[in-house]
């Protein structure tokens, strides 16, 4: 992103943001409450238009797609990890994950089989127990794997340890950093946790609209 601006009523949140995440590479995010940090990932993500510069994700620039083009890349390119998960209670694990990959259109065999193989490897169960049933950890697991399905090359994530307990927050982390490695994503995390914060390669700091990086001389 480059030259990134946004305002609400006067007060900077963006002001003249830059930032590049390269593939495989991790990025922490933090700041204080009503920093705008989530309002950064809204912009990425095409749900707040930024009143001035630009937004490339996988090598496309998004922000000045129209709306159906605008959700075609977000299906394709990025891949989204909330605080709450943002899961359907009453599917199973498997069914969440593979939802968007069917609502894309896609195959419903080779989407429950994908899901099925994303959720071992990130050690979740796949039986037919409702994912709300689940414990905090694991339906953040099961929120990872809907964010990777659909192969992104830019991952977010909001506060995605927020609501976990020490335990299952270290855990969760620790997966996050290490999945998006592994598979070449670009993950841009949000977070008000140093600890969640020290997992990243890099760690940049949004206060009063100026995004600097942390340790940088």
């Amino acid at each position: 992103m480059s030259g990134l601006c946004y305002q609400v009523e006067g007060r900077a949140l963006l002001d003249n943001v830059e930032l590049s995440v390269a593939r495989g590479e991790s990025v922490a995010v933090t700041g204080p409450s009503g920093s705008g940090k989530s309002t950064l990932l809204m912009c990425i993500l095409g749900l707040i238009k930024p009143q001035a510069g630009t937004i490339t994700a996988g090598g496309q620039e998004i922000t000045g797609l129209r709306s159906a083009q605008l959700a075609q890349a977000r299906r394709k390119t990025l891949g989204m990890v909330f605080q709450f998960g943002e899961l359907l209670p009453e599917l199973s694990p498997v069914e969440n994950v593979a939802l968007p990959v069917l609502l894309d259109g896609g195959h419903h065999q080779e989407a429950y089989r994908h899901a099925e193989e994303l959720l071992g490897e990130l050690g979740v169960p796949t039986g037919s127990t409702p994912t709300g049933m689940l414990s905090g950890g694991e339906r953040q697991r099961t929120a990872v794997a809907r964010a990777l399905i659909t192969e992104p090359s830019v991952l977010l994530a909001d506060e995605p340890t927020g609501a976990l307990d020490p335990e299952a927050k270290e855990g969760v982390a620790r997966l996050l950093f290490a999945t998006a490695r592994d598979r070449g994503c670009a993950l841009l995390l949000v977070t008000h946790d140093p600890s969640v914060a020290g997992w990243a390669d890099r760690r940049h700091r949004l206060q009063g609209g100026i995004l600097s990086e942390v340790g940088a001389v």
